[in-house]
């Protein structure tokens, strides 16, 4: 792929609430511009565009994708289209971040990522965590040897959402349930530290509508370490992390996917606090990823490749699979 040597010129694809604060955050991104947005009408389009001055409004996502001056498409669709949505950017021409999760099965993202490799294009989950500021100084720590080898990774994602049958979160129709919309995190924030499973045992409370309302799961990894992990619908969580080592630990305290601090306790020393905040939804930091990468010819990122969002998506269906969770959606 040739280096876009200009700003890059965003379209979004939807305008719901992470459509919304993804343009926000876009503000803060160097070398970018956001110059349409797609909807599947007219008046929610032109909305949008008027909310976040955005030149150039569609009715359809077809239409957004077939502008000649938009160089990569947000794909902020709910999660049971995003397949649909990016392969119909990537088949025009388009480069594509796409919302986690990246597809409903392994079978979809495996598609996904052969079409942005036939056509030269870049395609990236929304993997968004991975470029918080404070999540990439964790990375950094632990690869150093602060808190020596990782033994053991614990992480939960919990909430008590009301029971509304017909809400994203609780419709099957919808490929509702814990562990796509919010276990993700934990088991990707694992997969950062420890790489993919070697072994996975899991188990899930099904609710009256045939959705996973609360999940755990145990990760073996290739030397024996651990993580275990949960997430929820009907139970608040701590919403915290842990990273175990043989020499200390970290602890991320608040919301680990989108933290600010975190707590690094080496044996026998002082605990070291370490703040790192920003401004905004923190979306700004994967958008630039885009960005640079798209400026300097690059067909993935370094930081969320495709083998990931791949494994992750094996992962996941692993889980389901041993839970008989499977969406009517899946068959069509």
């Amino acid at each position: 792929m040739q280096p876009i040597n200009r700003p890059i010129r965003w379209g979004i694809l939807g305008t719901g609430a992470i459509a919304a604060a993804f343009a926000t955050a876009l503000r803060q991104v160097t070398d970018a511009t956001l110059l349409a947005v797609g909807s599947r009408n007219q008046a929610s389009a032109d909305g949008f565009a008027q909310i976040h001055n955005v030149d150039r409004a569609y009715a359809s996502y077809v239409e957004l994708a077939a502008d000649p001056d938009v160089d990569v498409v947000y794909i902020a669709s709910p999660h049971t289209a995003h397949f649909e949505n990016t392969m119909l950017c990537l088949g025009a021409g388009k480069h594509v971040l796409c919302e986690k999760p990246f597809a409903l099965n392994s079978t979809q993202t495996e598609q996904m990522v052969a079409l942005a490799k036939h056509n030269g294009l870049f395609l990236m989950e929304a993997m968004w965590m991975r470029f918080i500021p404070l999540i990439v100084e964790l990375k950094r720590r632990i690869d150093a040897g602060d808190i020596g080898q990782v033994r053991m990774v614990q992480a939960d994602f919990g909430f008590r959402a009301p029971l509304n049958p017909n809400s994203r979160l609780f419709n099957p129709e919808l490929a509702g349930g814990a562990l796509l919309d919010l276990g993700v995190y934990p088991l990707a924030f694992s997969a950062l530290l420890l790489g993919q499973p070697t072994e996975i045992t899991s188990l899930a409370d099904i609710g009256r509508t045939g959705v996973d309302e609360q999940s755990a799961y145990v990760l073996k990894h290739k030397d024996g370490e651990l993580s275990t992990l949960a997430s929820a619908l009907r139970t608040q969580t701590s919403m915290s992390a842990w990273v175990y080592g043989t020499q200390g630990r970290i602890h991320l305290p608040k919301q680990f996917w989108r933290a600010k601090e975190m707590v690094l306790y080496r044996n026998d020393m002082e605990p070291e606090p370490i703040h790192l905040p920003y401004e905004g939804s923190g979306y700004q930091f994967e958008a630039q990823e885009v960005v640079d990468c798209l400026r300097s010819g690059q067909t993935e990122s370094k930081v969320m490749p495709l083998g990931d969002s791949v494994s992750l998506m094996n992962t996941m269906d692993t889980i389901r699979r041993q839970w008989g969770l499977t969406f009517s959606i899946e068959a069509e």
